[in-house]
């Protein structure tokens, strides 16, 4: 190790020992003789005070260091005379005299001030934000993630839970967004699909015995992208067989309830407040109505029985409300036989947390005939249901469970955990509103001999076929 210590770490315990630092200058403060150096890394800023008096040399040396380079420095910690104590920092009780300084790396003038007080356009933030990273805005949202993370993989692990990947090259099956389409090289005019969710996929592990899987899962929609959207997102999922809906609260809740403590300090009543979705829009017009009361930070709701079914007007068919593998409530398949499509209710559930939708979920339909009498409902043949869902239908005759399940966004979780209000500032390096990466300058045009190996031709919307 370079280091002994990290630049947070250091107090009054430390006082008198020997120790070496690395990371960012932060600030540069020349006062004559001594200089003050305030060197940051992820924990925190240590202040390094050199002068001619303990080492001569690390103090000429110093004089060529600017803003973000990148050094070394050894020296013994001491404590600050009470009336020099910093408050605002854990360290502030003490600094280091330097008695040996190496410059690892020098930086360019950094095109912005890595300072949280210092006011960035958002573009410049995404195209360097390996700089804006450094900043403790960024890196308190990027640590809040991880943390959140850490206890979700505890949590499911302790419950029984087997995390399982699934393919991120599909099989396009669109119903609602665009996919992102991948080429296949070997299998010519053919393509894979990145998968909006691993919906299908989990489905089939619940037909394979396993009874309770999540994973932490990345997740891609080509759509028209808001302040809450982004092109590839990542979501916790899970599916248990042999459940109902209570059975997916229980263990959502407790997971929540675990997340706000650690990560808020809160606690957080259970079971969470149940509203169907026909009282929260006749209240409230909203499928996700902020119900926090006065003094209130967070408020987690279940809005449930949503509409099976919607009717587009355009196309004048029926549509699923949420997605067509989610099973009817029993008292409400009578309207499905007489073609009242809409009264039809689903066994889904959308988590709100104050008026944000967290997540979405249902009691799914895990018997081949009725899937099929739900495709048919939504327009599909039995041929076209066959050629995108054929294999689900398939596993659906070698036994499948009775299951449930529920997908939550991480992305927008974290923002409301930090009080951010984009969750683009809880992605490490995320895309812009138009879709862009503007650190990478991607998407970007690919020569011609990877289009030839994928037997593809690049055209712009209103090329003539010809």
């Amino acid at each position: 190790m370079l280091r002994t210590h990290t630049c947070g770490e250091l107090t009054k315990e430390h006082a008198d020992q020997t120790v070496t630092l690395c990371g960012w200058v932060a600030a540069r403060r020349d006062h004559g003789k001594p200089i003050f150096v305030d060197i940051r890394d992820r924990y925190g800023i240590t202040q390094v005070v050199f002068h001619p008096a303990i080492s001569k040399e690390a103090h000429e040396l110093v004089g060529k260091v600017g803003p973000e380079f990148v050094i070394k420095v050894t020296g013994t910690v001491t404590v600050r005379p009470e009336k020099l104590v910093n408050p605002d920092l854990s360290t502030g009780e003490v600094e280091v005299g330097a008695t040996g300084l190496e410059i690892l790396n020098s930086s360019l003038v950094p095109v912005f001030e890595v300072d949280e007080h210092v006011e960035v356009s958002e573009d410049l933030r995404l195209t360097y934000r390996y700089l804006d990273i450094r900043r403790r805005k960024m890196l308190d949202s990027l640590t809040t993630r991880h943390k959140l993370c850490a206890i979700i993989h505890d949590y499911m692990d302790k419950a029984g839970f087997l995390e399982v990947e699934t393919p991120v090259l599909t099989k396009s099956t669109p119903e609602g967004a665009r996919d992102f389409l991948v080429p296949a090289r070997l299998n010519e005019g053919k393509f894979f699909a990145l998968p909006q969710s691993p919906q299908l996929f989990k489905q089939m592990l619940m037909v394979s015995g396993i009874d309770k899987y999540y994973q932490i899962v990345k997740c891609f929609r080509d759509e028209d992208l808001r302040a809450d959207r982004q092109p590839e997102f990542t979501q916790l999922d899970m599916e248990m067989s042999f459940v109902e809906e209570n059975d997916v609260f229980n263990v959502t809740e407790r997971l929540f309830q675990r997340i706000f403590k650690e990560i808020k300090g809160i606690d957080i009543p259970v079971p969470f407040p149940r509203m169907t979705h026909r009282e929260a829009m006749e209240k409230y017009n909203s499928d996700k109505p902020d119900l926090r009361k006065e003094g209130e930070d967070f408020n987690l709701t279940w809005i449930v029985d949503f509409p099976m079914f919607k009717y587009n007007q355009e196309e004048q068919r029926w549509e699923s409300e949420h997605h067509p593998f989610t099973s009817i409530k029993e008292e409400d398949l009578k309207y499905l036989e007489s073609g009242e499509y809409d009264k039809v209710r689903a066994r889904s559930y959308d988590l709100v947390l104050n008026g944000n939708e967290i997540g979405s979920g249902s009691v799914r339909i895990h018997k081949k005939d009725m899937q099929k009498k739900i495709f048919d409902i939504i327009g599909f043949s039995d041929q076209e249901a066959q050629k995108r869902f054929g294999f689900l239908l398939r596993a659906f005759e070698y036994g499948a469970p009775p299951h449930a399940g529920a997908a939550y966004g991480v992305d927008r979780l974290v923002a409301i955990l930090t009080g951010l209000d984009s969750i683009r500032d809880t992605i490490a390096f995320p895309k812009t509103q138009k879709g862009n990466c503007l650190i990478t300058d991607a998407p970007s045009e690919i020569d011609n001999k990877q289009l030839l190996d994928l037997g593809l031709m690049a055209l712009k919307k209103g090329d003539d076929d010809a």
